[in-house]
């Protein structure tokens, strides 16, 4: 069960890996790189279930995460920083104000989005870590204490919902992002309201209905009662 519950990281980064590079080639490549992916993930299997080794899965993941972020990032600051991709010459000097405008929004709206994933998976992973490590003292620690507080020293359960939401973050700036290299800036956005909400990619008719929606319905009047919609 470890095996399936550790492995299904690996295979689903290699898809996400493939997915990064694979982006805009032609078909040959994407084949090329389909099959070196799943290759890669067959000799990761193979090779984990021979040492029965924790540390090499966590050191074949974290170099994947880093592979597939990297990437991710080199594509949208040269795609999208004006500085690197400089100027179209089909534009107006307005429209390419406006269009420069917009792609310095979208970066550091997506900026914040990989901090934030970023941080809880280097958060979780730490301390999967420390789990790891200290487990018997864990174990021990929080039969004395007793539920509900011994959940807080389930490092393994935090670990998974750590990256469960730092994984969620970085797909959805993933699928934005892919939306984002095939010029389409002005028909899609994330509504990600605050830190503690769940970030969606949706058409930009979408995000403005709702924050209109959201807007007229707390609308108030002079007296201070709310206007209805």
């Amino acid at each position: 069960m470890q095996l399936v519950d550790e492995l299904s990281m690996i295979y689903t980064t290699c898809l996400m890996t493939w997915a990064s590079f694979a982006h805009k080639r032609s078909g040959g490549v994407q084949v090329a790189l389909g099959v070196g992916m799943a290759s890669l993930a067959i000799f990761i299997t193979g090779y984990y279930h021979y040492l029965q080794d924790p540390t090499f899965h966590q050191n074949a993941y974290t170099l994947l995460t880093i592979t597939v972020l990297t990437r991710s990032i080199w594509n949208m600051e040269t795609n999208l920083r004006p500085y690197w991709r400089g100027k179209d010459g089909k534009l107006s000097a307005a429209q390419q104000e406006r269009v420069d405008k917009r792609d310095k929004a979208i970066l550091g709206k997506m900026w914040l989005m990989i901090v934030f994933g970023v941080s809880c998976f280097l958060g979780a992973f730490a301390i999967w870590t420390l789990d790891n490590e200290q487990c018997g003292w864990l174990r021990k620690t929080r039969k004395e204490i007793g539920m509900p507080w011994g959940f807080l020293l389930e490092g393994h359960a935090i670990w998974h919902l750590g990256t469960g939401i730092g994984a969620f973050h970085y797909i959805t700036w993933g699928v934005w992002l892919r939306r984002c290299l095939d010029g389409q800036q002005d028909e899609y956005d994330v509504d990600w309201q605050h830190w503690l909400s769940v970030p969606e990619c949706v058409k930009r008719s979408s995000v403005n209905g709702s924050a209109n929606g959201h807007a007229k319905g707390q609308a108030k009047t002079a007296n201070g009662r709310v206007k209805a919609s």
